[in-house]
């Protein structure tokens, strides 16, 4: 059985560019985008490391952070930053583990045999501050991941940790929101005061309540 949402993320020393962590220690209070890449020196990680690195300001407005992985050596990873932040324009401030004996990635199921034995998948893992899985996702080697669908799953998950609604198919911030079925109408009035449009029993949606 591999790691479900609601789990509490393994635990884990590494070392990384930025010194050895302790992996809950490191989460602190913060959320986490944890996420592997199949190899240093490689074109689609490079666009995708060099994209995380822009996001960091975004990220900090959500209190989240990014951390990324790969089996590669420390040597590689400082030589491979330098590379990213010349052609992709940034500067790489996040730690990348050096998972050199693949005891992360085996912890966190990143290498998955019949795609490809010798490196990582794009795998990501969304943590919380208490530490616990609340999203993952996986792309083959060959597939860049998108990022800013990351930045929009924890808004939801923000969002909905804090009132009682879900985000319908392709919410964006600031956009209408679903009051969850299980409330009431009569609460529903009591809790959303901007009203609320009910289309079905089941349906109803709302203005976003923290805008």
């Amino acid at each position: 059985m591999g790691l479900l949402l609601g789990d509490t993320a393994p635990d884990f020393e590494a070392e990384t560019t930025d010194g050895k962590i302790s992996f809950h220690d490191w989460i602190g209070d913060d959320w986490v985008v944890f996420f592997s890449h199949p190899a240093d020196y490689t074109p689609v990680c490079t666009t995708e490391l060099g994209y995380t690195a822009k996001l960091k300001e975004e990220l900090a407005k959500r209190n989240a952070k990014a951390i990324a992985l790969s089996i590669d050596p420390i040597e590689d990873h400082e030589g491979w930053i330098k590379d990213i932040e010349e052609t992709q324009g940034c500067t790489v401030d996040f730690p990348i583990i050096a998972d050199v004996d693949k005891s992360v990635s085996e912890l966190y199921q990143m290498i998955h045999p019949k795609a490809d034995p010798k490196v990582t998948v794009r795998a990501v893992y969304v943590i919380d501050p208490n530490k616990k899985i609340r999203a993952t996702f996986t792309y083959p080697p060959s597939a860049g991941r998108n990022f800013d669908e990351i930045l929009r799953l924890i808004d939801s998950l923000q969002l909905t940790d804090g009132y009682k609604v879900a985000t319908p198919v392709n919410w964006r911030a600031g956009e209408d929101v679903i009051i969850v079925p299980t409330l009431s109408d009569e609460d529903a009035d009591k809790l959303f005061p901007k009203g609320y449009k009910k289309i079905k029993p089941y349906l109803r949606t709302t203005p976003q309540p923290n805008k």
